[in-house]
Formats: C-alpha cells, sequence, structure tokens
C-alpha cells in the first residue's frame, strides 16, 4: 500500500501560492512566479524556501560523538558546540546512504538534517546502529518546522527581524536567536551556493503550524525591499545545480562512494574506525576509476538524467543530473565518466535525443565564482 501523501507545515501558503507536485511523498511548490526568476532572485537577492520536508533527528548522550564518528565519514570530534559540517553515512561497500549536515548543540547533543527521500531509511540506519552505544536518537521532522533564506541580501534581510547580531555566525556556525518573538535556531549553511541561513522554528507541531507561518510571513515582509521571493523545489534544483552540489538518488546512491562523487573532503580516513572505511580506503589505494564532472553545453540542447556521455566514438558515461542554468544561459550537467576522462576544459559529447551535441568538462561550480556565490562576498558572506 502506497505511503499517504504528507504536508509541510506551509501547505496552505503553497497550495493558495504555488504551482504543486509531489516529492518524496510530500505536496510541495514547484514554483510560485517562475524558475528562472525564483533562481535569480537567490543569485542576485534573496529568496526564501520551505524545506520542511527534510529529515531531522537529535542524537544525544553520553557516546553520541563515538556513535556519530562510526556512523558517518567525517570527524564528529572536530565540531566544537553551535558548529556545524557537511558529511555522508554509508553502506559496507563505501556506497552513500546520504549526505546530511550534522550540528553540535551542546557538547553532547547534536542535530542531522538530510534528505526528504531518505527520511525513513535514514532514521531506521541511525537507530540500529545505535545500540551499542549510550546514546538517544530521536525522531523531529514533524516538530521542527525548516526554512531556508539563501542569496547575498539573507542576512540583511533576517537582521531586521532578528534580536540578536547575525554577522557574528560565520560560515557552517549556528546560533539562537528570535525572529518575530519566536525562537529559532540558525545554521549558515545551504543548498543554492550562495551566502544564507536555514532556520529551524523549534517546538513548532504540524498540528499547529501557527508559529511557523507568522515566522514565514514576517521573513517575506523583512525582505521585500530586497525583492525577496519565494521559491520552489524547481529554483532550489537549479541553484544546486549550478553550485556543483549533489542531489541524493541522481548524484549520489548507494551503488556510488563519496570518493567517485569527488565528496572526499568529508571522508576521514585517519579515524579508527566508521562504516564503510575498510571498503572507501581499498578504493583510496587502488585509484578511482570514475569520477563526477561538471558539463557545459558548447552547442544547443539540454542535458537530462540518463542521457549518454561520448567521447571518440565510444560511450563513456551518463548525465545524472541536467538543466538550463539562468546564469550561464546554457545546458549544464553533472556525469560520471572514467577517471582518465575527467580532465578539465577537455570536450565530450553529449546523446541528446539522436544527436551528438558538444559540451566541455569544467571545475565546479559552474558559475563564475567572482561574481555569484558566497566566495564573492567580503566577510560578511559565510554560506555553503
Amino acid at each position: 500500500m502506497a505511503e499517504p501523501t504528507q504536508r509541510t507545515h506551509l501547505y496552505r501558503f503553497h497550495k493558495q501560492t504555488g504551482k504543486m507536485t509531489l516529492f518524496a511523498g510530500f505536496e510541495m511548490p514547484l514554483w510560485y512566479k517562475g524558475i528562472i526568476p525564483e533562481h535569480m532572485a537567490v543569485r542576485n537577492n534573496v529568496g526564501i524556501f520551505d524545506i520542511s520536508h527534510m529529515g531531522r533527528t537529535i542524537i544525544s548522550g553520553s557516546e553520541s560523538e563515538a556513535f556519530l564518528n562510526y556512523v558517518t565519514t567525517n570527524n564528529v570530534s572536530r565540531l566544537t558546540p553551535l558548529c556545524a559540517h557537511y558529511s555522508t553515512m554509508c553502506n559496507e561497500q563505501g556506497g552513500v546512504k546520504d549526505d546530511f549536515v550534522l550540528s553540535r548543540l551542546e557538547p553532547e547533543k547534536f542535530f542531522m538534517v538530510y534528505n526528504a527521500s531518505n527520511r525513513k531509511k535514514d532514521f531506521e540506519w541511525l537507530v540500529q546502529n545505535s545500540k551499542s552505544f549510550k546514546t538517544k536518537v530521536e525522531h523531529v521532522s514533524d516538530n521542527i518546522a525548516m526554512f531556508a533564506v539563501q542569496g547575498p541580501k539573507a542576512e540583511q534581510t533576517l537582521q531586521k527581524i532578528a534580536n540578536s547580531n547575525l554577522s557574528k555566525i560565520e560560515r557552517f556556525k549556528c546560533g539562537w536567536t528570535k525572529l518575530e518573538g519566536a525562537t529559532v535556531f540558525l545554521s549558515r549553511t545551504g543548498y543554492t551556493g550562495e551566502d544564507g541561513f536555514e532556520i529551524f522554528v523549534w517546538d513548532t507541531p504540524l498540528s499547529n503550524p501557527a508559529k511557523a507561518e507568522k515566522v514565514w510571513n514576517a521573513i517575506l515582509e523583512a525582505g521585500k525591499e530586497f525583492g525577496i521571493e519565494p521559491c520552489g523545489l524547481g529554483a532550489r534544483d537549479t541553484l544546486r545545480l549550478e553550485a556543483g552540489m549533489c542531489l541524493y538518488g541522481n548524484d549520489i546512491d548507494e551503488n556510488t562512494t563519496p570518493l567517485e562523487a569527488r565528496l572526499g573532503f568529508v571522508v576521514k580516513l585517519k579515524k579508527e574506525r566508521f562504516i564503510g572505511k575498510d571498503a572507501l580506503l581499498k578504493q583510496k589505494t587502488e585509484g578511482v576509476k570514475r569520477k563526477r564532472v561538471g558539463l557545459r553545453m558548447l552547442e544547443k540542447g539540454i542535458p537530462r538524467p540518463h542521457y549518454e556521455v561520448w567521447k571518440s566514438s565510444q560511450k563513456i558515461g551518463q548525465v545524472t543530473s541536467g538543466t538550463f542554468s539562468p546564469v550561464l544561459e546554457c545546458g549544464i550537467a553533472v556525469a560520471y565518466v572514467p577517471t582518465e576522462q575527467a580532465v578539465e576544459n577537455s570536450t565530450v559529447m553529449v546523446k541528446i535525443r539522436d544527436k551528438l551535441a558538444k559540451a566541455e568538462v569544467i571545475r565546479f561550480p559552474f558559475y563564475d565564482s567572482s561574481k555569484y556565490g558566497y566566495r564573492r562576498q567580503s566577510s560578511a558572506s559565510v554560506g555553503l
């Protein structure tokens, strides 16, 4: 029997103003004004996303750090309170079970945010592997609303209604503040390449979404002078693809390792033990045989998942994500190709329908990071 359709705290707003779609079992907005205007609002000013469909879990207890070091690839011991990092969980073969952001709330309390499509799988994996540790794993997704405010004007927008100095929260740092009188947890992270915050409205059950609606509306009002736009899943996907970020189920899965996906920076092989370590150590020693690359189309055509990548009359790989880039005004894609073919500035062909179109292998992100993304900013810009 199919799982019942789920809704977030802001369903009423989305239904009234957005074009709805079904994603990971949730009724979510695909777009409001349109994918391109929402995308460009984030790149140039500020946008707000409802991401309450994502999974949220609190891990606490005297052995919570040891447990998380065992079940994830990054070094949890290096996280101090109110700091966050990006990481992955792997199976014994080194395949990615999921990617996520982990924040350390207190010395023995952590907050994990993972993909909506893996909410059930991830929670069960965490519970299953926690049994030999003194730790508590608590599913809190339905009691905490979650928004992302992204773009070069994100801090200015939120500062108008915050009761603390948000500039003190640096990249991949966290903090507590009040927005419109509601207590919220902030992490300066994101999924767009731009500066921004993920906002967690604590103690807000789905059955009583009033507090979440109040904070959402206050942010929209505060951002009016900066041209804020509510953004749907369409812009979220084009933004993350331009930034070269992975989408679980497309670019990474349990048959793909973090090393193949060029996520080796979150794999700390010097840790004593973690699930998948032996397989990843073996792969690194022997050499990664394929790699995730970016492709920028040099000819007309929009690449899509499963399209073939060719070189010298041979199929060498396939596209895992593809779209039209509003910033570059051309087709872009993520693909896996043999390591020897993952050469920047080299040329390959993408089979679009029945024709081969020329594309260039490029470094992530796709856009010019001196003009877009958090790196173009001064010290005030510190988002992922």
